[in-house]
């Protein structure tokens, strides 16, 4: 079906008469979409058609560095989001203007990747179209106004909603919507590993693609996906990601050293990835593994296998509506990655990671939970408070690392989504 979208007039019409809700949350982002299609007909003074579409950010729960050895992870995608105000071009040019940052174009006509674009939004779109078009996808030019509430640096994977957002802009544009969760997430992946030139695994651009929260399954062919339904609220209990206000600036080999030794873990044991071999199987090669890689590469692979099975018990809980259990699984989790999986600090003087999650425990009083979030190093934690904690929480955390550090998230059940 051909992709059909209100004039611009008519959807400004329809957002002012949605600001008449009453709920504060609602007419605040009716206002966030008005500004974008207003900016939208400034920037680009079209009469075409004008979309507005969002993409969410995401939380890794549980599953720390296991996407990338295809391993399992428990994922939700949150209520913060990158939104856009789009319309057709009919070139091969992509014009783009982001809040914050300065107005940028590709140019679709050449889709091999460009060095000089490496780490830039640029290679994302490039990458995003070069990778529909070699699984036969149309792809064209648009005109969009973005808006992120998933700021750089936040631990809720901007780049993925992004990724996942332009891809999903040329499925509306040019494919009618047809392409699925997986696939996008796929493309999105292709385009940062090969285009945007940083290693990542998938789980970051399949919770922004499906949405809600879900049991990820990253098999060899093919990701399996369980979707499931638990409100943290219901049981009492907010889900924050604490900002720890440091810089991810120089952390990429750091990052790319895990995959890297728990692939040559793997390998060592006879297999390509971990993956491929049975924890038998690896704990039988263990002296030889150790003698090949060393140590650190054990215990790294000790923490994928281990984090795996809590996954599964993890996911299980919440089924059962065990809230003990599932946070006694999330302080085993962050215990490992801070022992086994090493990525809390990369500078002995500096660990912004281990003193929030130390003050964490304190405040927490062994209720809740507590854990590294996503890659780790720097950047975020991931913490379930009790409600009755809240105020002594963030007064904690703001005291480190400054007002606005805590971000309070719900978990968002759609994915990508057309809004007008």
């Amino acid at each position: 079906m051909e992709y059909d979208m209100m004039v611009y007039e008519k959807a400004l019409r329809g957002l002012i008469a949605l600001t008449q809700a009453d709920n504060p949350e609602h007419a605040c982002q009716v206002n966030r979409y008005k500004r974008l299609l207003l900016t939208h007909q400034q920037v680009y003074n079209t009469r075409e058609t004008v979309g507005i579409a969002s993409a969410p950010g995401r939380v890794e729960i549980i599953g720390n560095h296991t996407d990338h050895n295809h391993g399992l992870v428990l994922a939700a995608a949150v209520n913060m989001d990158t939104v856009a105000a789009f319309s057709r071009r009919n070139d091969m040019n992509v014009h783009l203007a982001s809040e914050g940052y300065e107005a940028i174009s590709v140019d679709l006509s050449n889709l091999n990747p460009m060095p000089q674009e490496a780490g830039t939004s640029k290679a994302l779109i490039r990458g995003v179209a070069a990778g529909l078009s070699s699984r036969g996808h149309k792809i064209g030019g648009f005109e969009a106004v973005m808006s992120s509430q998933v700021l750089s640096g936040s631990g809720l994977s901007s780049s993925a909603a992004f990724k996942v957002l332009v891809c999903y802009l040329f499925d509306l544009l040019y494919n009618g919507g047809t392409i699925d969760a997986v696939t996008r997430a796929q493309i999105s992946q292709y385009a940062e590993n090969a285009y945007f030139m940083k290693p990542c695994g998938l789980m970051d651009q399949m919770a922004s693609s499906f949405g809600g929260m879900v049991q990820i399954d990253f098999e060899l062919k093919q990701p399996k996906v369980e979707s499931l339904q638990f409100s943290f609220a219901k049981a009492g209990y907010q889900m924050v990601i604490v900002n720890t206000r440091s810089s991810h600036d120089d952390l990429t080999p750091a990052y790319s050293a895990i995959p890297q030794e728990m692939k040559a873990a793997a390998q060592a044991a006879g297999g390509e990835l971990l993956r491929d071999i049975p924890f038998d199987g690896f704990l039988a090669a263990l002296p030889m593994v150790q003698e090949q890689t060393g140590d650190r590469a054990v215990l790294r692979a000790l923490h994928f296998y281990q984090e795996n099975d809590r996954v599964r018990e993890a996911a299980k809980a919440l089924k059962n509506k065990d809230i003990n259990t599932f946070f006694d699984l999330i302080n085993a989790s962050g215990l490992s990655s801070w022992t086994q999986l090493q990525n809390i600090s990369a500078h002995a003087d500096e660990q912004p990671i281990a003193l929030g999650l130390a003050v964490a425990k304190q405040v927490l009083q062994r209720r809740g939970a507590c854990r590294v979030h996503g890659g780790g190093f720097a950047g975020t934690t991931l913490n379930f408070e009790p409600n009755d904690l809240r105020a002594s929480f963030i007064n904690a955390m703001e005291a480190l690392f400054g007002a606005g550090c805590c971000h309070l998230l719900d978990v968002r059940e759609k994915g990508p989504d057309l809004i007008l």
